[in-house]
Formats: structure tokens, sequence, C-alpha cells
């Protein structure tokens, strides 16, 4: 983990705070990669490790995972519904204008929400939130503005650092 802005301290006081942290998923939970078969069916690739990040969330320090992502499809359905993911925005363009949704529907402030992303489309939700993280082969100009750059890449277990680094704050916390 790196931050420009941050001491390592001050990543752990923000990250105690997150109660909901919100995903991208091409270039985050996935590689980038998209594949297609002779069907030209699609086909994405998935971290368990990630998966496993979002159950020790929700099991350790009750924090809910949400997807927001310009994809609309049934892959990234079926892989939220795995996960037990409620919070699940498909087809979003906007993400800050959900990100609005949300904290109102949840009652939550922009400080307990989380978010990691990787290109363009994520910047206006990455300024508005928490806590803000990106894998380490995101764009320049997002690693730019992150909080956070986590020394693995997208579909490499990113998300899961930035799920450990929630989890060791919130424990670190409570402790004492």
């Amino acid at each position: 983990m790196k931050s420009k802005k941050f001491s390592e301290k001050d990543i752990f006081k923000k990250a105690s705070k997150i109660k909901l942290l919100l995903t991208d998923v091409d270039g985050v939970l996935t590689d980038t990669g998209v594949y297609y078969s002779a069907k030209g069916e699609e086909l994405k690739r998935f971290s368990i490790r990630d998966g496993m990040g979002v159950e020790r969330l929700r099991k350790l320090v009750d924090v809910e995972t949400g997807i927001v992502t310009r994809e609309n499809t049934d892959i990234v359905f079926m892989r939220a519904k795995k996960l037990k993911i409620e919070e699940l925005y498909l087809g979003i363009f906007e993400k800050e204008k959900i990100l609005d949704e949300i904290l109102e529907r949840k009652n939550l402030k922009a400080s307990e929400v989380a978010f990691i992303g990787d290109d363009t489309n994520d910047i206006e939700i990455i300024k508005k939130v928490g806590l803000s993280a990106c894998p380490n082969d995101a764009m320049k100009h997002v690693k730019k503005i992150c909080d956070i750059i986590l020394d693995n890449k997208g579909g490499n277990g990113a998300f899961r650092e930035l799920a450990e680094i929630i989890i060791d704050s919130k424990l670190k916390k409570k402790k004492g």
C-alpha cells in the first residue's frame, strides 16, 4: 500500500470509519481481460481471494460491499449473487449520482464509504468518498487522486488488499 497524501496512521483512521465498500468491476475485480468463446459469449476472470475479502468484511467487521459498474452483464450479476452482494448497480455511467442515492437511503456519510476504482469513469465517485483506492495497475490519472495505491493489480487481489486494510483498522480500533 502506498499513499501520496496520507500516513499509514491516517489511512487506518479513515478505514476504521468505513461501513460500506463499493467497487468497480473491470480492472478491479477482474484483470481487464475479456474473453469470448466461438459463440461470442463473454467470460471474465474473478479472484477467489477477492471474494473471500467480501465475506471477511461482512463477518468480521460488519462492513457491507457493493458493486457500481458500467457493465450490465449476467456474469457480474451472478458474481454478486454468489458473494451475497445486495448493493448491485449495473449499467451506471455516473457513479457519483448513485453514491448520493446510497448515502441517503442507507443514512450514511460519505466518510463512511470507500470506493476502489481504476479508470476515468471512477474519478467523480473517488473524489466524493471517505476512502479511495486503486489497484497498482490503475490509470495514472486515477492513481494521482486516490488515497491509496494498492500493491496488487486488478483481478489479482487488489480488492482483498483494501478489504484487509479496513478489517485491520477496525479490529485495531476495537482493541484500543
